[in-house]
């Protein structure tokens, strides 16, 4: 808002320049200045146009790539509830180290499909290991891009697997160019929104919490 403040004032005051420059026929400053307001008026608002189609949006807020899961996490409101989760079980610093990570963020409405109190029982200290199981089984170590998982699952099955930081495998399944995450229990997990590019990782927006088998 404020670098759009500042080139407007620009704009401004170079018109009025250009203004007087052609009240007293000094065309060739002018001509000058005509380019200069061009550019001052119109590049700017290229390159916000094109800052706004390359930084993605997730739950209302933009997703920077600079910044790590964890920086960009809290501000997406369709992801409160893993949020408090991550901080309940202790992972904020593991996720917002080094990496990479490839997460897959479960949406606030998929906690919501989980029996009635499972959350609130979750996020109770004594819960801290079961959750912590839970949280590490939507973590792969390495960056896994839409394209990626689309590899791992060229073959007749159609079908691939990605080893967990909670030491057992997700199952990955593609149908046509649709990809969809399968867990130990046999729940199916929609990516909403794919290649969500982290400083330290990729997040990919699903709609159901993934729960190992024990």
């Amino acid at each position: 808002m404020h670098l759009k403040k500042f080139f407007l004032l620009r704009v401004i005051r170079s018109a009025s320049v250009l203004r007087k420059c052609v009240q007293t026929k000094k065309h060739m400053k002018a001509k000058f200045l005509a380019a200069a307001i061009y550019v001052l008026a119109f590049l700017p608002a290229a390159l916000f146009a094109q800052e706004s189609n390359s930084v993605p949006y997730v739950g209302g807020a933009p997703m920077y790539p600079m910044k790590n899961i964890v920086e960009n996490a809290v501000n997406s409101s369709a992801h409160t509830t893993l949020v408090a989760a991550v901080k309940a079980a202790g992972l904020v610093d593991v996720l917002a180290g080094e990496g990479p990570f490839t997460v897959f963020a479960p949406v606030n409405s998929a906690f919501d499909k989980l029996p009635k109190g499972t959350v609130e029982t979750l996020l109770k200290p004594a819960s801290k290991q079961l959750l912590t199981t839970i949280l590490t089984y939507h973590v792969v170590a390495g960056r896994y891009r839409y394209d990626d998982l689309k590899q791992l699952t060229q073959n007749d099955k159609g079908m691939g697997y990605l080893k967990t930081v909670a030491g057992v495998s997700l199952w990955v399944i593609r149908k046509g160019e649709v990809i969809t995450i399968k867990d130990e229990k046999g729940t199916i997990a929609a990516i909403l929104q794919t290649d969500v590019m982290q400083k330290n990782g990729v997040i990919h927006v699903v709609d159901a919490v993934l729960l190992p088998k024990n």
